[in-house]
């Protein structure tokens, strides 16, 4: 990694229950954040505006609205069912969870109910277990039967641990020995975002780009399969998902030029089946006869290398290291692919395809049947890779299969999943980059005036590079018809450069300084009514709310803060009703599983890092603002209140 690292001190636990403050939105007010002129130049007309930013955006963020009673009641006026999973993507709830996503459609969603408004301030903690790595901890603990396992961070080091026992004691635990090189050409710390389960065997990905299939019952190796070259800059950090009997995984590595792809490898012999990259000519990109997309500018030969200067897509990004869902009655696999490269845009004129979209494949063949860009011409570093709920909705009258994503260029998306037609995009975070997105041509319109140049610092773009929400997963309630959104609320200064390509390097031509946004919270946790359009309420949060979100049957949702909180909220009101207060700040992926005992419990990874942690997990120097590509200017308070960490808590009710 391009970090040093240092030992670290522990930090001590803290229980209760607590009342905060819930922000309802006003949804008169939901585009008064992207409305917003550039910044002048002269420092007088540059504060106005400034000032301009904070007020308009506090009325987005901060404006009435009456709370949400229930779903039918409030959320759905005219007493319509919410938006539903599709039932071949989200079968029955059987108490385990498997996958970080839980289904294939993204939902995040328990069926358990055990856990609700009313009892949950009596959680207490049920067992702990140190991974033995302080570092950032993002995975997702899965828990199949009796078992639970868990995934570090670099060393990749899998646990299984059984919860048939007291205290869960470790059953085996099988170390995958990534090549440790792999560290120094990690962009933004040495994260894994977890394994899935199928079939009798956990999968996941090493940094040094192994894929490894373990036999979940005796922790045995059955396949390890090299798939990434880290001698060029390609890690992997992604969560793969298993369907169709393949696994699908990515790479990661956008900043340091690799050619981002996705390959689908068999899941009982570990022998890839197919590979598409994300830039190149056609039969690169496995773009055939099958591919049909919504929007013109999407059409067309070899786009992969059309709409780059020559050659320069070999080192053109759109690597894919976040979330897969896959449709089985379409037997559509979508995920999303990642910035172009470098930063700087002037190097890189044109669109850039396939970078900053989103593909749906055929997954058993690999062939492309549609994509969608939601960042032409990426300008900011807003990697299109976060999650998107798979849904069934009734749309202006009409049923229609959409997919929902809270997007990283700050806009939530509905887009027909059949097709790739967007069907509404509306803002959840403030906005001065963009003035939203034309539903005509598909295009997300730039603001100008705010396109950052060589020699010059721009001021106050918003969202910054890593965007209003950027993997952290949301959660989707099928009851309350509300998409859970942990995400920033950021901004940032940067300037353009020359960036030159020398492989496994930095390739970026870009220097940043990441801010608060207005307000000076940086964290937030939206709830969002999928089909109104609109944000309901909202928490604000002293840092980047960078975990995991869940939702329950039981109306209750839980994530976690960079301070080391992990709280449980009101899905349907907002109101935090429990904290528990962790050794490390919070930045995994929380699971609720219903245990041996037949309760239901829930279950979070504590341990700072990521890109916004990585300032103490890796010890960097708060005085450099440009250190961990600009994010330590906006988290050098961070160390003041958590330290590294690395530990399993486990809750239930007594």
């Amino acid at each position: 990694m391009w970090l040093s690292s240092q030992a670290a001190k522990g930090a001590s636990n803290a229980i209760g229950t607590y009342s905060q403050k819930t922000t309802y939105v006003n949804a008169a007010n939901d585009a008064s954040s992207h409305q917003l002129g550039a910044a002048r130049h002269s420092r007088a007309i540059r504060e106005a505006f400034v000032k301009r930013l904070v007020a308009a955006a506090l009325v987005f963020l901060t404006a009435p609205l009456a709370p949400i009673v229930s779903a039918q009641d409030t959320t759905h006026p005219d007493q319509s069912r919410p938006p539903q999973p599709p039932a071949s993507a989200a079968p029955p709830d059987d108490g385990q969870w498997t996958m970080p996503a839980k289904n294939v459609a993204s939902t995040r969603y328990s069926e358990l109910a055990e856990i609700t408004p009313e009892n949950v301030k009596n959680l207490r903690v049920s067992f702990t277990f140190s991974v033995g790595v302080n570092r950032g901890q993002e995975s997702s603990p899965l828990v199949v039967g009796g078992t639970m396992y868990v995934l570090s961070p670099y060393p990749n080091i899998l646990y299984a641990l059984d919860l048939t026992k007291p205290g869960a004691p470790l059953k085996w635990q099988y170390n995958p020995k990534p090549e440790a090189a792999a560290q120094g050409v990690a962009c933004c710390d040495v994260v894994n975002r977890g394994p899935t389960y199928s079939d009798g065997h956990i999968f996941f990905n090493t940094l040094d780009g192994n894929v490894v299939s373990v036999d979940a019952a005796t922790g045995q190796e059955a396949w390890k399969t090299k798939v990434g070259n880290i001698h060029v800059g390609e890690t992997m950090t992604m969560a793969p998902l298993v369907a169709k009997g393949k696994v699908f995984v990515g790479n990661s590595g956008g900043e340091l030029g690799v050619r981002g792809w996705i390959q689908a490898l068999d899941q009982r012999s570990g022998k890839v089946t197919w590979k598409a990259f994300s830039t190149g000519p056609d039969k690169d990109v496995l773009i055939g006869a099958e591919f049909k997309p919504y929007y013109d500018s999407d059409k067309g030969q070899d786009l992969g290398t059309k709409t780059w200067p020559p050659n320069a897509w070999e080192q053109g990004g759109g690597t894919v290291w976040g979330w897969l869902s896959y449709d089985p009655d379409l037997n559509l696999l979508y995920y999303g692919t990642g910035n172009p490269g470098p930063w700087n845009a002037d190097q890189r004129p044109g669109d850039n395809k396939w970078t900053s979209g989103i593909f749906a494949r055929d997954a058993e063949t690999g062939q492309a049947r549609w994509f969608y860009q939601w960042s032409p011409h990426d300008l900011y570093d807003w990697d299109g890779i976060n999650e998107q709920i798979l849904l069934d909705m009734n749309w202006k009258g009409e049923a229609r299969k959409v997919l929902v994503r809270p997007e990283r260029n700050g806009y939530v998306y509905i887009l027909d999943r059949t097709t790739g037609e967007v069907l509404s995009a509306k803002p959840f975070h403030a906005i001065t980059t963009t003035r939203g997105v034309d539903l005509k041509t598909g295009r997300l319109q730039y603001i100008p005036e705010k396109k950052p140049e060589m020699g010059k610092v721009m001021r106050d773009i918003c969202p910054n590079a890593s965007g209003a929400k950027d993997w952290s997963p949301s959660a989707y309630s099928p009851r309350t018809g509300l998409l859970y959104l942990p995400h920033t609320n950021l901004c940032m200064d940067e300037e353009h450069m020359q960036a030159n390509y020398i492989a496994g390097t930095p390739y970026l031509g870009s220097e940043t300084r990441m801010k608060a946004g207005p307000g000076g919270h940086r964290g937030v946790y939206t709830a969002w009514d999928v089909a109104g359009e609109r944000a309901v309420w909202s928490i604000k949060e002293e840092f980047p709310v960078w975990s995991g979100t869940l939702v329950t049957a039981g109306d209750v949702t839980f994530y976690g803060t960079m301070d080391g909180w992990f709280k449980a909220v009101n899905a349907r009101t907002g109101e935090v009703l429990w904290q528990f207060k962790t050794g490390s700040g919070i930045i995994g992926q929380p699971t609720t599983y219903r245990g041996p005992d037949g309760r239901q419990h829930v279950a979070i990874l504590s341990g700072v890092g990521g890109w916004p942690g990585v300032i103490v997990s890796a010890d960097l120097d708060p005085r450099d603002g440009t250190g961990a590509l600009g994010f330590v200017n906006a988290m050098r308070d961070l160390k003041d209140v958590t330290t590294k960490g690395g530990m399993l808590y486990d809750f239930v009710l007594p």
